[in-house]
């Protein structure tokens, strides 16, 4: 028997299946990683469902990503997108117009302004991404001591970290957040920031760099300071780099992170097609949970062939 034989009923909609995945273009590491992902995603699902067709496009600009999904739909024919959207609002409508034409719309990650616009929204918990740091710093600090925070841009889900970051640290009175700027998901963003915070501080006890990428910034400026007093950066969404250091236990000022695996994007295709497939439709709503990675547990996070 063929291993991918399907029930009769299956093997039509496989037959019709045509996916749109709509991703930003690969410009840092974690765009890296959802690009890979998705090939990664449209690979397997090709393979194990001859007949599904899956076309993964990548933009650069929001207006680019507006122009593919009317491509998709007059070229390409698609009746299933998946689409991890460059802006919020610039998106809602051109992904509106496409819903009105019949195609079953996942959103991932950065959400539309109109929910209406969709039929199923996949994204990491931001809420822990936030939730989890604060939590092992205020631990690792035994509830004192002084904190900077980098943050990454002016965005719903920034906010949401960071007002879980700080639901946490109101309840530790004796720990001092003693400034949250923006470092835009960018190293050299950060270094500036983390120099700024290295005048102006003569003591830190530990940085929230609250990305890998930033944390990378973060201890170029910390090493060119000479500076001793910072015995913790705590970064965020498990890059592979952070990993191995925890994993190897190789670099004492990282020692944790929490996941939030642009892997997310692989979940969200595999889960969408299969799900058509099956003439099912998704939850509103599916949070990927995000995990404290500590070396007990980082072996499982650690994707050594992902750009991420």
């Amino acid at each position: 028997m063929q291993a991918w034989a399907l029930p009769m009923g299956q093997a039509q909609a496989a037959e019709k299946l045509v996916v749109g995945v709509a991703i930003p273009t690969a410009t840092h590491s974690f765009t890296s990683g959802i690009v890979w992902w998705a090939n990664q995603a449209k690979a397997e699902l090709e393979k194990a469902h001859p007949g599904v067709k899956i076309i993964v496009k990548t933009a650069a600009t929001a207006p680019e990503q507006a122009n593919q999904l009317q491509d998709m739909l007059t070229v390409n024919k698609i009746n299933t997108l998946v689409i991890f959207p460059i802006e919020s609002a610039s998106l809602t409508q051109p992904v509106a117009q496409v819903k009105n034409k019949g195609v079953y719309v996942t959103v991932v990650d950065r959400g539309l302004t109109n929910t209406q616009s969709q039929d199923a929204y996949i994204a990491g918990d931001n809420t822990a991404f936030g939730k989890l740091p604060a939590e092992y710093l205020a631990k690792s600090l035994n509830g004192k001591g002084n904190i900077v925070v980098l943050r990454g841009m002016p965005t719903t889900l920034d906010n949401e970290r960071f007002d879980a970051f700080n639901g946490v640290m109101k309840g530790h009175p004796e720990i001092k957040v003693l400034d949250a700027k923006y470092g835009n998901w960018n190293r050299d963003d950060a270094f500036k920031v983390m120099q700024d915070y290295l005048t102006r501080f003569k003591h830190i006890d530990a940085v929230w760099a609250a990305d890998d990428d930033m944390a990378i910034g973060v201890q170029k400026a910390i090493a060119q300071a000479k500076r001793t007093d910072i015995k913790q950066v705590f970064g965020g969404a498990g890059a592979k780099g952070a990993v191995k250091k925890i994993m190897d236990g190789s670099d004492p000022q990282i020692v944790a992170d929490v996941s939030y695996s642009p892997k997310f994007m692989y979940d969200a295709i595999k889960l969408t097609t299969e799900a058509r497939l099956k003439g099912e439709k998704l939850p509103a709503n599916t949070i990927i949970p995000s995990v404290l990675i500590t070396r007990e547990n980082a072996k499982q996070f650690y994707f050594p062939n992902s750009p991420f």
